[in-house]
């Protein structure tokens, strides 16, 4: 090897605690080491070509080797001079390309550099309350990120992008001619405008430049490359050129690199609508809620905020809704290495765009985690053929569907109720669109349109329509399309295009869904005794048929059902509806008794109590092992999910709302354990 000197300095950034208390330096090649170089003038020696060769003449049997062939070869030749000590594996922190899994290897370059614009505005606009961040706590993040900025590198060497405004020519020397070693640059929005600053540059320097617009060459109209040999020499021959010394025919380049793609983001909100052009669609500038992930805060919206400002001088949103990465159904980062990546193009295609959106929006928890799968898409796709099969069941019952039609005035108490839940329903999903909940906004339409509509309303209304009053029926069709209508409205910003398909169904409509006014009703539509009376009912109902299915009596299998007392308006509400609840909970019978029976479950009811007798209806001793096998699957769990938050390593190292979801399926467990307990206890009272 040539010697060579190598100097020693001291310098604050060196960890002594580290290794050996020594560190490498290679200014060209490593960040740290480079600002430590600036530090003390060391020399700058780029030892890498741009293939990841290594340029290194003085040594020709590395020189034009590949890095990694060039690393054996010099330990190779450090053993036959007998330099080497030893050779150890270790790990390291160096980086990798994501993409080509390969190691990232540092080297000093020439890159334009942007002092950030609008800076103090930007961040201003945040702490005045002019842009809302929610949720909020990413207000401090993004504060710290400003007050720590560096200039940013915004050049970039690709093929694509948008290409760097800045145009490069010869320099004029001491002497007065070009000095083509250096370039001289000259920025503007287009040609003509780096034309003019060339201009003036050359005219100011050069005594031999009277004309000097023809000899610079226009790039938009020659190519990228200036003019050429042969046509310079053409000029010189027929515009009298010869006066003209070779050395100063003045080439005018375009920088070959491109912007910095966060760079071109930033001018999105405004580039977008034609600026610099003064249009119509500008009148859309500024913009008003913006929802992106929060891993580009610092990428993309602050950079818009900085743009915004130094370009228009205004901020071009007043909110910023910041979400987290989509993941998988653990939680887990996708990545191609773990095979968990969901490809929402794979989705769209199996399941529909519709149940894609609406999963997305029911995991939307302002600052929740973002779990998706493949079977929570499912579920929505059956949820939208929930609402499509709605609307079969109308053409099944010849309901007509005419268009636009206003609230019914009703009657029913069933009718009633319904139009109450449609203006509690709206009701809630503003308000929780109005605080950026998207998440309640779907769960809430989701109940309403599943639960209340599907589930109830629609089986509640069968006796109705199959029955021979026709005012109640006719009631009741209108009320039911009504109803159906008002999902739509509400359900089409989460699912546009099977909302859409089923309102263009209808005879007539004024206007397209996606044109509808958005409903302005609200707990006004409440009737207080329907709304009471029916969700009596329901919960009735649902109770009996939750407490049948825990202890596994018979699907088919009608019971009997008691009760110890029941004030006048439970018995109202019992008489009123007692054909359905006897239908829909598998009921035969009603009797009064003095009191419950051993083995009976309990019903308490608001006004009353009843009670399910078991005896007789299941084998006892086989549900009791059922039961008893349940519980010991669920201590295991339980005891997994208390161990889990009593590790204090957990505890404090667990993300939030890892930390909150142990707590709620530890809760959810512990209500399943009592509700087994609470059930062996009545089959032992039978055995």
């Amino acid at each position: 090897f040539p010697a060579a000197e190598i100097p020693i300095i001291a310098d604050d950034h060196v960890d002594i605690e580290f290794g050996t208390g020594c560190l490498k330096i290679t200014p060209a090649h490593d960040k740290a080491d480079f600002e430590i170089g600036e530090r003390h003038n060391l020399e700058i020696i780029d030892v890498l070509h741009a293939d990841g060769t290594i340029n290194c003449p003085e040594v020709p049997e590395l020189d034009g080797l590949d890095r990694f062939q060039a690393r054996r070869k010099a330990a190779e030749m450090l053993e036959e001079m007998g330099l080497l000590i030893k050779v150890e594996e270790y790990e390291n922190n160096v980086g990798f390309s994501e993409r080509a899994d390969v190691v990232i290897e540092p080297r000093i370059s020439m890159q334009w550099f942007l002092k950030y614009p609008a800076v103090k505005e930007a961040t201003d606009a945040v702490n005045n309350g002019d842009i809302t961040f929610r949720p909020k706590r990413w207000e401090s993040t993004y504060n710290n990120w400003m007050g720590n900025l560096q200039d940013w590198c915004i050049s970039r060497q690709l093929w694509w992008g948008h290409q760097i405004p800045v145009w490069y020519g010869p320099t004029i020397g001491p002497d007065g001619n070009l000095d083509h070693s250096e370039d001289q640059y000259f920025c503007g929005s287009n040609f003509s405008e780096a034309k003019e600053a060339a201009l003036n540059y050359y005219s100011e320097v050069a005594s031999w430049a009277e004309n000097i617009e023809e000899y610079i060459a226009d790039t938009d109209q020659i190519g990228g490359g200036g003019l050429g040999d042969e046509k310079l020499e053409e000029l010189q021959r027929t515009r009298n050129y010869r006066v003209i010394p070779a050395q100063n025919l003045i080439k005018i380049g375009r920088d070959p690199d491109v912007l910095d793609t966060w760079f071109s983001s930033g001018l999105w909100p405004f580039g977008t609508l034609g600026w610099p052009e003064d249009n119509d669609a500008m009148k859309y500038f500024p913009g008003d809620v913006l929802i992106t992930g929060q891993d580009i805060l610092f990428f993309w919206v602050a950079r818009m905020m900085m743009m915004g400002q130094a370009v228009l001088e205004k901020d071009p949103f007043h909110t910023v809704y910041l979400h987290q990465l989509v993941r998988d159904a653990k939680g887990d980062k996708m990545s191609k290495t773990k095979g968990n990546v969901i490809d929402p193009l794979d989705m769209i295609d199996e399941f529909g765009a519709d149940a894609l959106r609406f999963s997305n929006a029911q995991m939307a928890a302002l600052g929740g985690v973002l779990k998706i799968s493949e079977d929570r898409i499912k579920g929505y796709r059956n949820f939208g053929t929930k609402l499509w099969n709605a609307f079969s069941f109308a053409e099944h019952y010849e309901i007509p569907n005419v268009g636009d039609t206003a609230c019914p005035k009703v009657t029913q108490t069933l009718n009633k109720w319904i139009i109450g839940e449609v203006g509690k329903t709206r009701e809630a999903v503003d308000a929780a669109l109005d605080t950026y909940r998207f998440n309640d906004a779907a769960n809430t339409l989701y109940a309403f349109t599943w639960g209340k509509v599907c589930d109830w309303y629609l089986e509640f209304s069968k006796p109705i329509l199959q029955g021979t009053d026709e005012a109640a029926k006719l009631e009741t069709q209108a009320t039911l399309r009504w109803v159906l209508d008002q999902a739509l409205i509400m359900l089409h910003p989460i699912m546009p295009f099977i909302t859409e398909e089923l309102w263009g169904f209808a005879d007539t409509r004024a206007k397209m869904l996606v044109h509808a006014d958005w409903p302005t009703y609200g707990a006004d539509l409440v009737d207080a005794d329907a709304d009471s009376e029916m969700n009596w009912v329901i919960n009735l109902i649902d109770t009996v048929r939750s407490n049948r299915a825990q202890v596994h009596v018979p699907a088919g299998a009608k019971v009997p059902l008691v009760f110890t007392d029941l004030d006048a308006k439970g018995q109202a509400a019992w008489d009123n509806n007692h054909v359905l609840i006897q239908r829909l909970a598998r009921v035969e019978s009603l009797s009064k008794i003095d009191a419950l029976p051993k083995g009976c479950v309990t019903i308490p009811m608001q006004g009353g109590t009843f009670g399910l007798p078991l005896e007789g209806l299941i084998d006892v001793d086989a549900e009791i092992t059922r039961l008893e096998k349940a519980m010991q699957k669920l201590g295991k769990e339980l005891g997994g999910l208390r161990g889990r938050l009593k590790n204090p390593k957990f505890a404090a190292s667990a993300p939030a709302e890892v930390l909150a979801e142990t707590q709620e399926n530890l809760r959810l467990r512990e209500e399943e354990e009592n509700q087994i307990k609470a059930a062996i206890a009545r089959l032992a009272e039978l055995g």
